[in-house]
């Protein structure tokens, strides 16, 4: 039990200490699509390079380009449905440009790290009460006060940030009292903001 804890205590000081910037969304279909898309792009631009007789420094870059493509069709993967890319005109269709419109948009979204700190505690008591016991009680009510201090952690930085962005007038007066904070305080706070 005692490991199992120092194991979800770890896993909550790596994403402390390093953020929640790798954790994303699976890619969609979308951008299953534009990847494979982007690669068929790219195998026509090296092969269009080469039957137009392009520099060699063009030739160059469009196969470096092709095959570069290929990692991320395999880090995204296939596809279901395979978008129209027998030639130049249907890869230039307006409907792939929509697509890697919605790709990108997708691309950037990742999980509210909030959500997932609640998840991974709510884990953590499922867990705990699973093995019961005085050390899982205890482990219940830890993570349970953890839970209310993660909550009023996240409703005060969003108070305090709602206060800045509504009150330019104070919003000096408001760093200034905030300048006797340790360092350790200004990085938690720092990385909860940016979470």
């Amino acid at each position: 039990m005692k490991k199992r804890l120092l194991t979800v205590g770890l896993a909550w000081v790596f994403v402390f200490c390093f953020g929640c910037d790798s954790f994303r969304f699976a890619p969609g279909e979308a951008q299953r699509q534009n990847a494979w898309l982007h690669n068929r792009t790219a195998q026509m631009a090296a092969d269009t390079a080469r039957a137009e007789d392009a520099s060699e420094q063009m030739q160059g870059l469009t196969g470096l380009c092709e095959l570069q493509s290929r990692a991320f069709c395999a880090d995204y993967g296939l596809p279901k449905d395979f978008p129209p890319a027998g030639n130049v005109e249907a890869i230039l269709a307006e409907a792939n440009f929509t697509l890697a419109d919605t790709a990108i948009s997708q691309s950037s979204q990742r999980p509210d790290a909030w959500e997932m700190a609640d998840g991974a505690i709510e884990l953590g008591i499922a867990v705990a009460a699973l093995f019961g016991g005085v050390y899982g009680t205890r482990a219940i009510g830890f993570l349970k006060h953890a839970r209310e201090k993660s909550k009023a952690l996240q409703e005060i930085i969003e108070g305090n940030e709602y206060f800045k962005r509504t009150s330019n007038t104070t919003a000096e007066s408001f760093k200034a009292a905030h300048k006797g904070q340790s360092p350790t305080t200004r990085q938690i706070v720092s990385q909860v903001k940016s979470l």
